[in-house]
């Protein structure tokens, strides 16, 4: 591999494919529900899911669309290094996938767990000295250098579970909270930080420069209230009447920086320099759609019949995180790279997209439905094995995406003229 290449192709198929696996190992745990399965320990494999889908899907993906926005802004660094981490933390992944699944928390489950985070710091150290080269664009590099440290930041919730986990130390309060804040600072930091900042990057690149003020100021709200607003997931424990203080005013507030995300949608809207295929505005579309759900659903957690609605159900916290992870941040990886690949012979399926959302969309209905439940509302008697289905949608719709991606072969003719805009 030459020194500033980087196969960004490659990885993003690798990417998809390790979708695929989280996709099968939910269905694994759905088809259990409802079918004996007795080979299968349905909390380890649940532990190996979860792990495996923020380690080897998203950030595989998010670290790809990393490298490729300094490929964009023409950084000279030496590309190998970017393609040796990702190297290393596939690796990891699959080991951290089968340990889970074989041992649950144990010592190679915990030592794989370790290393990927231990190759995010190095990902993490070469990237923000390579960022210092970009000439900043759309403020997108204030949004990466965010991403970066919430990234590194969420390490000690992992760190705190795994030494929970390996020294059996089983009180409920701590578990949670160490739990709640890895998942906060993952799905509220790194995720969604550098998502807005590959947005913003393409948006400027596209020659839309009017939002960059608007993303300095969504960004300056979402970055002074990310840090407060992981309170609203432990306000089940007893903090400081200050602390609930500001978990809600922070809450509140990013009720604004919807304001602002409004009036970036109305500027893409009506803006004449771009042309986003009907496949990308559709997956954006949902991803916003979700976005604007989970600030509103989390602002009213702070409700103290609603928090405890949705701390106390499992199908609620459920939904809930599935809206953050496939909702917002897949879908918005996913319409990514159907801008990308279309410096290739292909897009991302619609018939295999429309498959996997009618899949998340019927199981996120389901869920927040079966949260109803704890409102005396009748049951549905069928719910088990309909997210079953829901599950095999889903998978159906990514196998059927990544397949059509893996198929795609460069188009040499158009290839370089595409990549000034990709």
């Amino acid at each position: 591999m030459k020194q500033n290449t980087f196969n960004t192709k490659q990885w993003i198929q690798i990417a998809l494919i390790n979708f695929c696996v989280v996709a099968l190992a939910g269905v694994t745990m759905r088809y259990k529900i409802n079918f004996s399965l007795p080979a299968v320990n349905q909390k380890y494999l649940m532990y190996g899911h979860s792990h495996f889908a923020f380690v080897g899907w998203v950030a595989v993906a998010l670290m790809t669309l990393m490298v490729r926005y300094l490929i964009r802004n023409k950084v000279q660094t030496n590309y190998k290094k970017y393609h040796r981490i990702l190297i290393a933390d596939v690796i990891a992944s699959y080991g951290m996938l089968v340990s889970f699944i074989v041992e649950g928390y144990a010592f190679w489950s915990i030592a794989f767990s370790t290393i990927t985070i231990l190759i995010s710091y190095f990902f993490i150290f070469f990237y923000w000295k390579d960022l210092d080269k970009v000439v900043d664009a759309g403020f997108s590099r204030a949004w990466h250098k965010a991403a970066l440290l919430l990234w590194a930041f969420s390490s000690l919730g992992a760190f705190m579970l795994a030494y929970l986990m390996a020294n059996h130390i089983m009180i409920q309060d701590l578990y949670f909270s160490a739990v709640y804040f890895f998942m906060h600072f993952q799905y509220n930091g790194w995720f969604l930080f550098v998502c807005f900042g590959v947005f913003f990057s393409y948006m400027h690149r596209l020659g839309l420069f009017q939002i960059r003020l608007l993303s300095k100021r969504l960004f300056i709200i979402m970055g002074i209230t990310v840090i407060p607003t992981y309170f609203l997931s432990v306000l089940w424990m007893r903090l400081p009447l200050s602390l609930h203080w500001l978990a809600n005013i922070s809450a509140i507030s990013q009720l604004f920086a919807l304001l602002y995300f409004f009036k970036i949608l109305y500027v893409i809207k009506h803006s004449e320099t771009i042309r986003l295929s009907w496949s990308t505005k559709w997956l954006w579309m949902l991803a916003s759609i979700a976005f604007i759900l989970k600030i509103i659903l989390q602002m009213l957690s702070t409700l103290p019949f609603l928090s405890h609605f949705a701390f106390g159900f499992r199908p609620v916290v459920i939904g809930y995180l599935h809206l953050s992870f496939v909702g917002i941040i897949s879908l918005f990886i996913l319409g990514y790279i159907n801008e990308f690949i279309h410096r290739f012979r292909g897009h991302v399926s619609g018939i295999g997209a429309i498959v996997f959302v009618t899949g998340f969309a019927i199981q996120e209905i389901i869920l927040m439905l079966q949260g109803l439940e704890a409102m005396n509302v009748e049951p549905i008697q069928s719910a088990n094995i309909i997210l079953f289905y829901c599950a095999i949608l889903m998978v159906t719709g990514l196998i059927w995406i990544t397949v059509g991606i893996i198929r795609t072969q460069e188009y040499e003719t158009n290839a370089e003229a595409a990549d000034k805009r990709y």
